[in-house]
């Protein structure tokens, strides 16, 4: 499509994970499975966190910050797709595809930043626990994820109004199912040169310098727990942090699969790795966290029963009002 017709329809189309319409209803039910899941399960997470006094320290705090962070994550690229399995056109604005974009990379980064956070927080709690309350306070905490958002925020408009400066003129089909900013670029007929430079510099710098963090954070406290004379006191300690660290695994290691490497590489194997990240890591942290955590096992139990409890006042009561009148 000419970059005049471009500009006049100021839209692109999605091609989405399949482009068979056999496809199509199967991917929509998958997927609408695995957002519902996304949602509720988060949800559920930081109701329990907010609800049980028993959790209120930074670790849960982070958590529930990271489970919110998930659900927004999902939404900007979910519902989308969904809509997209379910039509025939698959087109998305260009103003639209740029927010896209640009959220996609805040709740990304936010993610990033926050688990570096959480990182920083187990190696206080193993390493200086003595001091855990005053180092990890609560002004702390809200400072680790002011910055992150700001950060975060800041990272992504720099990246948007760089790709806004393009121009596109060979096609408006992107391979991907979301605006992702790799399959954009590849769509410019403008140089991507300072696109690419920005995002291999800035952009690996944004992403490396958590990553960077997690690694010496958990450094230190392997050096820590090997320390421990008991048996019993390290396998205590490696338990807190297995959860953060299968969360830091999968995240990190299917961005990493997707861009750290040349635009000009960038294959359908990177759409499904995406999927990892975007999809699937939001869906597994609820269960990851909860069925490794005995105190956030049991503060969902208790948020679940008094769910149940209250429906079953509600319940009763509509029985009274209808045999009353």
């Amino acid at each position: 499509m000419g970059m005049s017709n471009l500009t006049r329809l100021s839209e692109f189309i999605l091609v989405g994970l399949s482009s068979r319409p056999e496809d199509q209803k199967p991917l929509f039910v998958l997927f609408l499975i695995m957002y519902l899941v996304t949602l509720v399960g988060n949800l559920l997470i930081v109701l329990a966190i907010r609800s049980d006094p028993k959790l209120q320290n930074p670790m849960y705090f982070f958590l529930s910050i990271l489970s919110f962070a998930d659900i927004c994550y999902t939404t900007v690229v979910v519902p989308k797709m969904l809509v997209n399995f379910l039509s025939e056109t698959k087109t998305i604005s260009y103003a639209e595809c740029l927010a896209q974009m640009y959220f996609f990379l805040v709740f990304g980064n936010i993610d990033s930043y926050l688990l570096a956070a959480m990182a920083i927080d187990r190696y206080v709690a193993i390493c200086n626990p003595f001091h855990y309350v005053t180092v990890m306070n609560h002004r702390r905490c809200m400072l680790l994820v002011a910055f992150s958002t700001t950060f975060s925020c800041l990272h992504s408009l720099l990246h948007i109004l760089l790709v806004n400066r393009l121009t596109f003129c060979a096609s408006n089909v992107i391979q991907h199912f979301f605006c992702d900013v790799n399959p954009v670029l590849k769509l410019a007929c403008s140089s991507t040169f300072v696109n690419e430079v920005v995002a291999m510099t800035e952009g690996m710098a944004s992403v490396m310098a958590p990553c960077i963090c997690i690694v010496i954070s958990y450094l230190r406290i392997l050096i820590a727990v090997f320390s421990i004379p008991s048996v019993a006191g390290k396998c205590k300690a490696f338990s807190t942090c297995s959860s953060h660290l299968t969360v830091v695994t999968l995240f990190y290691g299917s961005i990493g699969y997707v861009y750290f490497h040349p635009l000009s590489r960038y294959t359908v194997k990177d759409r499904v790795a995406t999927i990892i990240y975007t999809v699937l890591t939001s869906m597994l942290n609820p269960f990851i966290y909860s069925l490794r955590n005995k105190d956030m096992k049991r503060g969902l139990e208790k948020l679940i029963s008094r769910m149940k409890a209250q429906m079953n006042m509600l319940s009763t009561t509509r029985a009274n009002k209808i045999c009353g009148s």
